[in-house]
């Protein structure tokens, strides 16, 4: 028998097979891109997501002898955004992205109403779905009034496997909308964001069935049994299901398009006033807190196509010794920032630039920008009395050595380097997919992969990064006093 991960990402879908150890037979990719119709705005149209998973599937059957013998699928997805569909399941808009930020008013709004937070365990953050519900309402009212249900994206490609509207706790932590200490809806969360119990999906955990694949799926992909569908998971829970995050003191850093710091909590700690996460893990009894910075790798990606040079290419002519924080100091918040400010006005600058001022400068003056506002993450976490002794990186940006070495002295803990093979939200969705179906239990099969390096804090520059990182602190509210 085989199994299935589906990661749902912001630029593609990716699906791997996986036998009935666990072990990865194979993967495949599609990729499709979001619009930004005005500045601040992203969205995607959700057909793009059940084209690019069929077209996956094909490939599968294809290139797979042993994807015949599917028995259960989990699906993990990009968090908090809003597919609205009507009373006959039809889309009635694009999805609005977890990175569009046009509803920072309405979440501003939700913010201080009272119990808001408390039951949500969260602040309201402009990326949350209940906001956005909000500024649909008050700005495109005639498809407000349609909704029927709203759906997260790793729920509507459930209701395309299944037909039925299926979320899980975790994906649905992130939506302002769930008391995440007792895991479901809450009627006075959905009523101040003007909405019903009834517009919402059946919930379930990221570990149980949340349903079968529908029959006429299962025949155009040649399949041979009845295949469970798990109940799922958000993307940062998947990942943390892949790389073995489940109990305190397990934790990772992923240098993605956004930067989160991730820790594995035994129970259920809010602690909204620090701008970190607190949601449900894919699994019933456990929770995770997280720090999240908007633009991590992506202000890599920036830089690379001022510069014209690829971000490998920056990197590399960093070598691998770190070296003193650098004269240019760069706030990393492009797209605004969530840990620790919550403020989506937040932009990027370069300050102490001079004419000696080179490429390298700038390139270096990137990494730590993104290194410091992990930092502010790290101190929000520990602050919640999350224990991260060790932290394994995951991510694009985990390619260079100069950046890892970065961090770990910033954070002073070191880093931990799975070796190759899979580790990610794909790995973390089937073995969900295993648990659906009755394979394992979370305990044995959520393991840590074998670590095949580990980086050490540079002790010898750990003062003068830290000194650093206070200034970089400093510069935060003199850039917001000048907006």
């Amino acid at each position: 028998m085989t199994f299935l991960g589906i990661d749902l990402g912001t630029s593609g879908l990716r699906a791997l097979l996986v036998d009935a150890d666990g072990t990865p037979i194979g993967a495949t990719e599609r990729h499709y891109q979001a619009t930004q119709p005005h500045p601040g705005w992203s969205e995607q149209d959700p057909a793009d997501w059940i084209a690019a998973l069929d077209a996956v599937m094909g490939e599968m059957r294809a290139k797979y002898p042993g994807f015949a013998d599917l028995r259960g699928i989990g699906v993990a997805g990009h968090m908090h955004g809003a597919t609205l569909l009507d009373k006959a399941g039809e889309v009635l808009r694009p999805c609005i992205l977890w990175n569009d930020q046009r509803s920072h008013a309405e979440a501003a709004e939700l913010d201080v109403i009272d119990g808001v937070q408390a039951l949500s365990g969260n602040i309201v953050f402009p990326g949350f779905t209940a906001p956005k519900l909000v500024w649909v309402r008050n700005h495109e009212p005639k498809v407000f009034d349609r909704v029927a249900k709203v759906l997260l994206p790793a729920a509507y490609l459930n209701y395309y496997l299944t037909g039925d509207y299926v979320a899980d706790m975790s994906d649905s932590a992130g939506t302002s909308w769930l008391d995440v200490g007792a895991r479901d809806w809450s009627d006075q969360l959905l009523d101040a964001s003007h909405m019903r119990r009834d517009q919402m999906p059946r919930l379930v955990e990221g570990s149980e069935a949340a349903d079968t694949l529908r029959r006429d799926l299962a025949e155009s992909w040649g399949l041979k049994n009845n295949v469970t569908i798990a109940g799922g998971a958000g993307d940062n829970a998947a990942a943390a299901c892949g790389i073995g995050a489940l109990n305190e003191g397990q934790g990772f850093v992923s240098l993605g398009t956004s930067g989160v710091l991730l820790a594995a909590r035994d129970g259920y700690r809010p602690a909204p006033e620090t701008a970190v996460h607190t949601f449900c893990h894919a699994v019933p009894g456990r929770w995770y807190q997280m720090g999240v910075m908007l633009s991590a790798t992506d202000s890599l990606n920036w830089l690379s196509r001022i510069a014209g040079a690829s971000p490998a290419d920056l990197t590399a002519a960093l070598g691998n010794d770190i070296q003193t924080p650098g004269e240019v100091r760069f706030l990393p918040y492009l797209s605004g920032e969530r840990t620790p400010h919550n403020d989506a006005g937040a932009r990027g600058s370069f300050t102490g630039l001079s004419t000696g001022t080179t490429q390298a400068d700038l390139t270096r003056a990137v990494l730590e920008g993104v290194a410091f506002g992990l930092r502010d993450s790290f101190d929000a976490l520990v602050a919640t009395d999350a224990r991260l002794d060790k932290i394994i990186a995951i991510g694009g940006g985990s390619a260079s050595r100069y950046w890892l070495k970065l961090i770990a002295t910033t954070l002073g803990v070191p880093l931990q380097l799975p070796g190759s093979g899979e580790f990610g939200a794909a790995l973390g969705a089937a073995r969900l997919g295993m648990l659906a179906a009755g394979e394992a239990t979370p305990d044995r099969l959520i393991k840590a992969p074998d670590i095949q390096d580990e980086i050490l804090p540079d002790d010898d520059n750990a003062a003068a990064f830290q000194d650093a990182h206070q200034a970089f602190r400093r510069a935060y509210p003199a850039i917001r006093a000048v907006q």
